[in-house]
């Protein structure tokens, strides 16, 4: 009877958590979670619009089938331009990737070591960044390092730096997050910094490297560097909510075609960029998937082995408290839900 009681009183109580918990939740996500699973992934990609995303991509390559391009709303809100499939979309932190693989291959090659330190690289920044003797390179590609996130800097969106030296300065000088390898903390500094470590080994940019490298192999003719090598009409626009204005002429780096994203995903999951010995360094250092965040642009890229699919998502709005992004993570799943259903079929 006691066993029934307490069984009781714990399903209350984890009920009356629940519903409690449901306040602190906007509906709309409820909404988005609970609606029956449409028969389409292009009725999964309007519904989104109707959750009150302006405009969306969505690119999807299933093995052995031609690859196939969704979207709704608007590439242009204020001329109602509609969303344009293979429109140029900033990737933000996607890019990552990209340096990741240009990480393995200058150590494939014997131009760098993973077991460096940043001191070794960088010897002015010791005392300015606490343990850059201790400080690997793979700790840093592996987000290990307790560098000190320069986007966490107050108002950094609000008043971005012009340069890439002004941004370092905002983690300089700080208490480090954690002791290196004891922890995992995202950083965008640690990808700031080995940007700047390619550009110091090769004596000129690590766009170019990768380029060189990646892009020209693969045949991605529509990634690029920053805003200044695109027409920014084929750019779609970026939406923060709370912010009247159209970001799209805002500096962010890296832009890409979903498709572009989708092609180079492929090639990194199943190995076919990587040269003799690279794939298991890479491995060893990095992740296969990625998203990316910057004000007006959310995007996400992953390879899903079990139905052997990429699938890219371009969104271009978004918000403070960031509810759109996990909208967002939501239309994802659920677009990944219908095309498992109907492979499996």
């Amino acid at each position: 009877m006691a066993n029934k009681k307490t069984t009781l009183i714990l399903r209350i109580t984890l009920l009356i958590g629940t519903i409690t918990s449901l306040f602190f939740v906007p509906w709309i996500l409820v909404w988005a979670w609970i609606l029956p699973l449409p028969n389409t992934v292009q009725e999964q990609v309007n519904e989104a619009i109707d959750h009150g995303i302006d405009g969306i991509i969505v690119y999807v390559d299933e093995a052995g089938q031609p690859p196939a391009f969704y979207s709704a709303g608007w590439h242009e809100r204020k001329n109602k331009i509609p969303a344009d499939p293979k429109a140029l979309f900033k990737i933000a932190s996607i890019s990552k990737l990209y340096n990741a693989v240009a990480i393995t291959k200058l150590v494939n090659d014997k131009r760098l070591s993973l077991d460096k330190t940043l001191a070794d690289y960088f010897p002015e920044l010791v005392g300015r960044i606490e343990n850059a003797e201790k400080i690997t390179l793979r700790l840093m590609v592996q987000h290990r390092s307790g560098i000190p996130n320069y986007t966490d800097y107050n108002n950094y969106w609000e008043n971005p730096p012009k340069s890439r030296k002004e941004t370092l300065e905002l983690a300089l000088d700080l208490p480090a997050n954690f002791h290196p390898d004891e922890d995992y903390g995202y950083s965008n500094t640690n990808y700031l910094l080995i940007k700047k470590l390619i550009d110091k080994t090769l004596g000129y940019s690590s766009f170019q490297y990768i380029k060189e490298s990646i892009l020209i192999p693969l045949g991605l003719n529509n990634t690029f560097r920053s805003l200044k090598e695109v027409n920014i009409d084929d750019v779609m626009s970026g939406y923060h909510v709370g912010y009247e204005f159209d970001l799209k002429t805002e500096e962010y780096g890296m832009l890409a075609t979903a498709q572009d994203v989708g092609i180079f995903l492929r090639a990194l999951n199943d190995g076919s960029l990587f040269d003799k010995g690279e794939q298991e360094i890479y491995s060893s250092i990095y992740e296969y998937k990625h998203s990316g965040w910057v004000p007006g642009y959310q995007s996400f890229a992953e390879y899903h082995k079990d139905i052997d699919t990429v699938v890219i998502l371009f969104n271009n709005t978004t918000d403070p408290k960031l509810y759109i992004w996990n909208l967002s993570e939501i239309v994802y799943s659920r677009i990944v839900k219908i095309l498992r259903r109907k492979k499996n079929s």
